[in-house]
């Protein structure tokens, strides 16, 4: 086996056609490197690879055309099948020699992403799954074209057959989908031959077992084939043989039957051990507090989900499978509105196509397809790009809110100038499954017993004595208020002020100006603080809040019943104006106050045993607006999220709330000259080289 594989592999690289499949795979994988990777600045590989998926389709025939229909046609063959070496190994190490060189060339491909390290941070996890992908998708066409080459004496009609046979498993979920958009048995089972899918989930930041066993199971199948058909053709020339070397279409068949088996067991398998999910956000992954939370689940919940299966976005398809593995109680149905045009309008009047309804007994809630992802605005382009994904938060809402009880309830104060809350702030308690109600100091007697917490969001007049005691007689008996100041009140919040000083705080004189320029966007009084590392701030990560005019707080130090949290702080070159009509300059003048600040502080206390109340303070009312979440693609929101999370789902009202999950689109920076010289090397010189070796030895052969 061992020489007859050396031989093989030694032919293909004196004679043209190994030069040519490796030339023809790097120079069409250099064109698509140079550009998603040195010009676009793509991280993943994942890009240029899913893009020359097709290209195998031709390579492979022109690799395997001659390897059996060759030696059929010039009787050489004859000389194999009469030695000692079983047809097995004979096939396999026919396979093996052409898996090298298909191996030669992904070892290029593998050592892209190391260049890319140059040049920035690239995920090498995700980018050597989908090389690994592509890898074990070679070997299967491979296997596939050797099956081919053992039908035929003729190369061409062997290269012309490998590529139709391929062409049909490339298009082999397109040719389902005309069948049965929703999928039927016999979908299933001519999906078994669907060559490019298992791909999809490596190049998507997966390793993906059940692909791995797929591609394997397959290639061992065609490698069967292609014995059983060499083995008849050994019995034509061994009498002797015929007891093994009869074509067995029983076998060949188990062994069709058995590969199918397999694999539509493997697809049924739990999705949390078949698909480990390499990205570095965890995109495919449920996190430990929705798998806490699918544990404790008692109801029963559809998800429907409108769209037909295949047409699903594989991200979300991902996402509804664990959700479906991780609990008895969870069922996912694809509603197709070509098949069921009027199932929504039981739920909404509309619905966007690939929208999720989570359904439980009466209770429901549609999540429309936009809201499964989060957009930002590159304003160097002024275009919308796809920044996060929030399946799983989303998901794990509406299955809390359906199968739930009791909803906690926000009370906003209203009346004295303050500012509603809106968009995605709205979103957030929507999300936390929190119920808002607007409250009227003046109107009621106290506050509501059902509050799971207050918001007082940025009052431009001062609160009454009697209002302001009703505040603070709630926050006496455990209760939680969330306060936002307002640069622009325009008259001393005796009364209002009373609220924070019932915890101690005393608020800074003045408008905070940033004199660290690393610290503030475009202009001193728009701060981009820096986010402490708290409860409050734990969606927050690395990103930015902004913060414009902000007043600072001071904390006093923590007693033994109260305890006091800073959520956002300043720079020590920050100063607090305090005349900002008539200031000449950010930087500190007589009467100013210098730095650094806290600029958003929780207190908790201590009311008994089993009771505690906590005051939260922005600086700023602007930190709860819709313009200043936008500046930072939500991290705002994400904040008050946290907040509202950490300080009204306490005890039975409880909410999971799951952040939104970053796309990793951090750019590569390559130097232009750089860039062209690496993709040139790969596209270009590399190609030509191997052209030229191969070119080289054909005709040194011949000559000989």
């Amino acid at each position: 086996m061992t020489a007859i594989f050396k031989r093989e592999f030694r032919s293909y690289f004196q004679n043209i056609t190994g030069w040519l499949y490796l030339a023809a795979t790097t120079a069409l994988y250099g064109l698509y490197f140079y550009a998603y990777q040195m010009n676009f600045g793509y991280a993943k590989i994942s890009y240029s690879l899913n893009a020359i998926t097709f290209l195998v389709l031709v390579t492979v025939p022109v690799l395997t055309m001659r390897s059996l229909a060759e030696e059929k046609k010039s009787r050489t063959d004859q000389l194999i099948l009469t030695s000692p070496v079983s047809v097995g190994k004979i096939v396999l190490a026919k396979y093996f020699a052409m898996a090298a060189v298909h191996t030669a060339a992904i070892a290029v491909i593998a050592a892209t992403p190391l260049i890319l390290l140059c040049f920035g941070t690239v995920p090498l996890a995700e980018s050597y799954a989908a090389v690994f992908g592509f890898w074990l998708y070679g070997l299967l066409c491979i296997a596939i074209g050797l099956f081919v080459s053992s039908l035929t004496e003729s190369q061409v009609i062997s290269a012309v057959l490998t590529f139709a046979f391929l062409f049909l498993g490339f298009m082999m979920k397109s040719v389902t989908g005309m069948f049965s958009s929703s999928g039927n048995f016999l979908t299933k089972i001519l999906n078994c031959y669907d060559l490019v899918t298992p791909l999809h989930s490596f190049l998507d930041g997966c390793f993906s077992v059940t692909g791995m066993i797929y591609y394997l199971t397959v290639s061992a199948l065609f490698l069967i084939l292609t014995a059983q058909s060499v083995q008849k053709r050994r019995f034509t020339v061994s009498v002797r043989k015929i007891k093994t070397g009869v074509f067995s279409l029983s076998f060949a068949a188990a062994a069709t039957a058995l590969t199918v088996l397999v694999n539509l067991f493997a697809a049924e398998l739990p999705s949390t051990y078949m698909e480990i999910d390499l990205t570095s956000s965890k995109l495919y992954s449920l996190t430990e507090e929705t798998k806490t939370f699918l544990k404790e689940i008692k109801k029963d919940a559809v998800i429907y989900v409108i769209a037909a299966k295949d047409d699903v976005d594989t991200t979300v398809a991902e996402t509804l499978k664990r959700y479906e593995d991780s609990s008895a109680h969870i069922q996912v149905e694809y509603k197709d509105p070509a098949v069921n045009p009027n199932f929504y309008k039981e739920y909404a009047d509309t619905v966007s196509m690939g929208s999720l309804i989570v359904v439980s007994g009466e209770a429901f809630r549609v999540i429309d397809y936009q809201e499964l992802f989060e957009s930002s605005v590159d304003y160097t382009t002024y275009s919308q790009q796809t920044t996060g994904y929030d399946g799983e938060g989303q998901i794990t809402s509406a299955l809390e809110y359906v199968t739930g009880e009791h909803m906690p309830v926000v009370y906003e104060v209203t009346g004295h100038g303050e500012t509603e809350l809106s968009g995605n702030f709205l979103k957030a308690l929507q999300k936390a499954n929190m119920m808002q109600k607007e409250l009227h100091l003046l109107k009621e007697d106290s506050v509501p017993k059902d509050a799971a917490a207050v918001l007082i969001n940025g009052p431009v007049s001062d609160f009454s004595k009697d209002d302001a005691d009703k505040i603070i007689a709630y926050m006496k008996t455990g209760g939680n208020v969330l306060l936002s100041l307002n640069y622009q009140a325009k008259e001393d919040l005796v009364n209002l002020s009373s609220i924070w000083k019932e915890y101690g705080m005393e608020i800074v004189n003045g408008v905070i100006a940033e004199g660290d320029a690393e610290r503030y966007y475009q202009n001193p009084f728009y701060l981009l603080p820096y986010a402490e590392s708290s409860a409050y701030t734990a969606s927050v990560g690395s990103s930015y809040i902004f913060a414009p005019f902000v007043q600072g707080i001071i904390l006093p130090e923590n007693s033994d019943t109260v305890t006091y949290t800073p959520i956002l702080t300043t720079s020590e070159e920050a100063v607090a104006k305090a005349d900002t009509a008539n200031a000449t300059t950010y930087a500190f003048e007589e009467g100013d106050v210098k730095g650094p600040f806290t600029i958003a502080a929780a207190a908790e206390k201590t009311v008994d045993d089993t009771t505690k109340g906590r005051l939260v303070v922005f600086g700023s009312s602007e930190i709860l607006g819709e313009s200043a979440d936008t500046m930072v693609s939500g991290s705002n929101s994400a904040m008050f999220s946290d907040t509202m999370t950490n300080m009204a789902a306490t005890g039975e009202d409880i909410s999971v709330v799951i952040p939104v999950k970053s796309y990793d689109n951090a750019k590569l920076i390559v130097p232009a000259f750089s860039g062209r010289l690496i993709g040139i090397s790969v596209m270009l010189i590399l190609p030509v080289l191997c052209l030229a070796a191969g070119i080289i030895l054909w005709a040194g052969r011949r000559k000989r």
